[in-house]
């Protein structure tokens, strides 16, 4: 019963999906826009940005896009690693530690966006920083099992998923509402980062975003 109820206190793990949606949609919103063209959570958009600027379209950068990926996938296989030393039992204190790990990351990018604007080392820190945090988040989720929740960085599957279903007549199932949810969630989150980036710089967005985790660090359970 204990065990129960530790796990049971706090915000549900549906909630804080979704706002980790809203985090992700933020955080590809500030890197496309403010990083050169890359993002740093959707690494299916990454990989096809670097066709682009191997073939030499302009406005794009291939060592930020593969600095982008190498940090995505060091920092999703630092997030298995960190799982597999935890008791997996308790996916609130999994999820607390990685997101907390998550709110330190991009903190650090932001601290770095507010001391040092504008330089080129600067550019590459906020990618790494930022990506890799993104690619410890998806470790996480991919961990928790939530149900409709695969990812909180892309929706192919969830839009997939969403008109596959309705065309079996299946929309009234749970999943149909989580995935629209995700789908208005991300869109949000990329409209704010869009917003925030365009008319305030790197620096308030991904303070929003170090700020948002550290909430979900704090205040998520480990039920759905």
């Amino acid at each position: 019963m204990e065990s129960y109820d530790r796990e049971a206190r706090g915000v549900r793990l549906v909630p804080v999906l979704l706002g980790l949606t809203v985090v992700s949609g933020l955080i590809d919103a500030v890197s496309y826009l403010g990083f050169g063209h890359v993002f740093t959570a959707n690494m299916t958009g990454n990989v096809v940005v670097l066709g682009f600027a191997a073939a030499g379209a302009p406005g794009f950068s291939v060592p930020h896009i593969l600095t982008s990926l190498v940090a995505f996938l060091v920092g999703a296989v630092a997030g298995g690693r960190i799982a597999a030393r935890m008791d997996t039992d308790s996916r609130r204190t999994w999820a607390r530690v990685s997101l907390g790990a998550e709110a330190l990351l991009v903190g650090a990018a932001a601290l770095i966006a507010f001391v040092a604007p504008g330089d080129g080392v600067t550019t590459y820190s906020l990618i790494a920083l930022t990506a890799f945090a993104m690619g410890m988040r998806n470790a996480t989720v991919r961990k928790l099992k939530v149900a409709n929740f695969t990812t909180t960085t892309v929706l192919t599957m969830t839009l997939t998923g969403l008109f596959a279903d309705s065309a079996a007549g299946e929309t009234s199932a749970p999943g149909a509402l989580r995935r629209v949810s995700a789908i208005v969630a991300m869109v949000a989150g990329a409209f704010l980062g869009a917003w925030l980036t365009l008319h305030h710089g790197l620096r308030y967005p991904l303070l929003v975003a170090a700020l948002a985790a550290g909430v979900f660090a704090v205040t998520a359970s480990g039920r759905e």
